[in-house]
């Protein structure tokens, strides 16, 4: 957990502290089952053409991998991103 988060806590009780972090690892796991499900649908929509097999066909396959490899990238970087600016942010107060 972010530290700056939790020392915005220390005025609480444990009971309340307790009942944010637990918040706080709701929202994080909503957060990434909605990007999982965003990445299921956007390369199954993009990649998957033909319905007449019951598992994928070899270019099917290999789309979904590129699909989700350039998704978690961009995942990535936007969070590097991210990172900087708030970085950037925290040394101009």
């Amino acid at each position: 957990m972010d530290k700056d988060m939790l020392g915005g806590m220390e005025g609480m009780s444990k009971e309340d502290q307790t009942r944010m972090l637990s918040m706080i690892e709701n929202l994080q796991l909503r957060d990434s089952l909605k990007m999982y499900n965003s990445l299921v649908e956007r390369c199954f929509n993009d990649c998957v053409d033909s319905f007449t097999r019951k598992s994928l066909q070899k270019q099917e396959e290999t789309c979904v991998m590129r699909c989700a490899e350039k998704f978690m990238k961009h995942s990535m970087r936007v969070g590097m991103r991210f990172a900087e600016l708030n970085q950037g942010a925290a040394t101009q107060d």
